[in-house]
């Protein structure tokens, strides 16, 4: 009587145990697909030997991680565009269940409040050649927006200083991408600070990639917790000089090692209870988290954030730690590269004259009054006043007159013809709409006979005589309107 329970029960095992052999991991049931670039051998400046070391180590990680790789090297110009459409082609016959993943080792530049990336051919003589010989980063990420994925993800260990002779007008660093202005479902990071410059190491790889490659590893540990890790690494190893960076708008969750295994690291002091109120907690809100914890535990912590309040708590309550004034460096510039976001993104004479006030002596400053002179030309002369706020619209109340001469507008070769547009008033009451109705057509007369009475013969009388003349004469002049005199039988 046991031997069918029993067999029933392995049945069970059997299947229990298949079950689990076909039921997908996160990693397996979604395509990663991975482009890894590495920029060592420039042509017009000196070598950077850590990026080629930077991708072959990112290459295996990702590999292990479930990834299929794709890795280019030493890029020209139309070489890493062709690498970046074919990755693109790839991705989209993927499917919509993609994670699409681009890590870049290499230069990167900033010019005119845009990012770009660097190929090994690139040989600018001034700024104005970046565009037509770099590749824009956000180039990148659009193409990649527009298709539809699970998610992507951008490591860009590309803020190394600036090694082009003929750019020293050039901003430091990249300038801030905002995810959350894009398609949804991006996450960004860079090596360092906006508007910072990465360093590139003393051993095989880049301090960046070293924690990468050492944090990402650990099973079971959520994108936002990797790269906040590799922000607290980067940190320690550099002595503060460097402090990764990232924008996240992922609507998913994504791990580079699943399992539950908890063999990972423990969890940074508080945080866990500080991850999701990391983006809207004041100052007075981290002056009371702060207070009273070490110098070190509260440093990890307002690293970890990454914030302006985070760091402008930590300089008022640790004013006499030794990280106080690596920290206030960190602090200025994140406010500076905040400004310098905002007044690009608006694009308006008032938004770089706004800059300009507080960040003159900047090494944007050169850009800025750059780009105020461009839209300067753009507002066509139109004062200070009416170019921070939106014209009014003319709107006429009575039609134009069709032959009227338009006046020349203002234009940067005419700077002082300004367009002047008069508004229109009509003060008379409007006038009722009268609707005409066609008359109702009258019945037709009926016709009328005409006696045309032959004339006697000769030698008439001279009564006779006038009264056939008054006859005639009346019947054709009485009906011109209609024509002559011979068709007046027909009819109207």
């Amino acid at each position: 009587m046991r031997r069918p329970a029993l067999s029933n029960l392995f049945l069970a095992s059997g299947l229990l145990a298949l079950t689990q052999l076909m039921t997908p991991t996160d990693a397996a049931a979604e395509a990663r697909l991975a482009l890894v670039i590495g920029q060592s051998a420039y042509r017009t400046v000196p070598e950077l030997p850590n990026a080629a070391n930077d991708a072959k180590g990112m290459t295996e990680l990702l590999g292990n991680a479930g990834f299929t790789v794709t890795t280019a090297a030493n890029l020209a110009q139309n070489e890493m565009r062709a690498a970046i459409s074919d990755f693109a082609g790839k991705v989209s016959a993927s499917g919509a269940d993609t994670v699409a993943l681009v890590f870049y080792a290499g230069h990167g530049l900033q010019i005119d409040g845009e990012n770009y990336l660097v190929p090994v051919d690139l040989d600018p003589k001034r700024e104005a050649d970046i565009p037509l010989q770099g590749v824009r980063l956000n180039d990148l990420l659009n193409t990649l927006g527009a298709l539809p994925t699970k998610a992507r993800i951008f490591m860009l260990d590309a803020c190394r200083n600036n090694p082009f002779p003929a750019l020293r007008g050039a901003g430091h660093g990249l300038a801030i991408v905002d995810t959350k202005a894009g398609a949804p479902g991006s996450f960004i990071s860079y090596s360092t600070s906006p508007g910072a410059e990465a360093e590139d190491g003393s051993g095989i790889d880049s301090p960046y990639t070293t924690a990468a490659l050492t944090v990402a590893k650990q099973p079971n540990l959520p994108i936002e917790e990797v790269f906040k890790r590799i922000r607290i690494s980067v940190a320690q190893s550099t002595d503060g000089r460097q402090i990764p960076w990232e924008s996240s708008s992922l609507t998913t969750d994504f791990r580079f090692f699943g399992g539950e295994s908890s063999g990972g690291s423990p969890p940074l002091p508080g945080a866990s209870s500080m991850a999701l109120a990391g983006g809207t907690r004041s100052v007075e809100d981290w002056r009371r988290d702060l207070q009273g914890k070490p110098a070190m535990v509260a440093y990890e912590l307002v690293i970890t954030d990454d914030t302006v309040p985070a760091y402008q708590a930590y300089i008022e309550l640790y004013a006499q730690d030794t990280r106080t004034p690596r920290l206030r460096t960190v602090l200025e510039r994140r406010r500076q590269m905040l400004a310098w976001e905002r007044a690009t993104a608006i694009n308006t004479r008032a938004s770089f004259e706004a800059y300009l006030a507080n960040w003159d002596n900047s090494d944007l400053a050169a850009t800025a009054r750059r780009l105020l002179l461009r839209v300067q030309n753009r507002n066509y002369g139109v004062p200070v006043a009416a170019a921070a706020t939106p014209a009014p619209v003319a709107v006429a109340m009575a039609p134009t007159c069709p032959c009227s001469t338009p006046s020349m507008p203002a234009t940067p070769v005419n700077p002082t013809v300004v367009p002047i547009i008069k508004k229109r008033v009509d003060d008379t009451p409007p006038k009722r709409k009268v609707v005409e109705t066609p008359p109702k057509r009258r019945p037709a007369p009926p016709p009328e006979e005409v006696v045309y009475e032959r004339a006697p013969p000769p030698g008439p009388s001279p009564a006779a005589v006038g009264i056939g003349i008054g006859i005639g004469l009346g019947m054709g002049m009485g009906h011109g309107g209609y024509g002559r005199g011979d068709n007046y039988r027909s009819r109207y």
